[in-house]
C-alpha cells in the first residue's frame, strides 16, 4: 500500500497571482515603512507606527497562505481578510473622525489614501478570489 501525497490546490492561478503580486508589493512597503519609524522616532507616533507593522506582518501571512494553497490556507487567508478588512474600517473611521488620534499616518490611515486605497480595496478583492476558488474546488 502506497501513499501518495497530494500536493495542496493552487490559490494562485489567474487573479490569484495578481492577488499575490499586490500583497507582495503591501508587504515590503508596510515592513519597511514601520521597521523605519519604529527604528528611528517611535516616540511620536507608536500606535500609529504599530499598527503599520501589524498590517505589514497580515499582508505577509496572507501572501504565504496564497502561495501555499490548499483548503487550511484558504480558510486562514479568508480570516485574515477579515482581520484586515475590520483593521482598516476600523482605523480609516478612526483617522477621519478624529484626526489627531494618530500625530503620523499608518497605512490604514484614512482607509488606505496614501496607498492610493488598496488597503481597503484588497481585502474586499481577495475575500471574493477565495470564495470563488473553493466554489470552483481550486481551494
Amino acid at each position: 500500500m502506497t501513499t501518495v501525497e497530494e500536493k495542496p490546490a493552487r490559490l494562485i492561478s489567474g487573479p490569484g497571482m495578481l492577488l499575490v503580486w499586490f500583497y507582495g508589493v503591501m508587504v515590503v512597503g508596510a515592513v519597511s515603512r514601520s521597521v523605519y519609524q519604529i527604528a528611528t522616532d517611535f516616540g511620536r507616533a507608536p500606535l500609529a507606527y504599530a499598527l503599520s507593522a501589524i498590517a505589514g506582518l497580515i499582508y505577509a501571512f496572507i501572501t504565504y497562505t496564497l502561495v501555499r494553497g490548499g483548503d487550511v490556507a484558504r480558510r486562514a487567508a479568508l480570516l485574515c481578510c477579515g482581520v484586515e478588512l475590520a483593521g482598516v474600517l476600523l482605523v480609516g473611521t478612526w483617522t477621519v473622525v478624529d484626526p489627531s488620534a494618530f500625530p503620523d499616518s499608518t497605512v490604514w490611515s484614512d482607509y488606505g489614501m496614501g496607498y492610493v486605497f488598496i488597503p481597503v480595496l484588497l481585502p474586499i478583492s481577495a475575500m471574493y478570489w477565495l470564495r470563488k476558488a473553493r466554489s470552483q474546488g481550486a481551494g
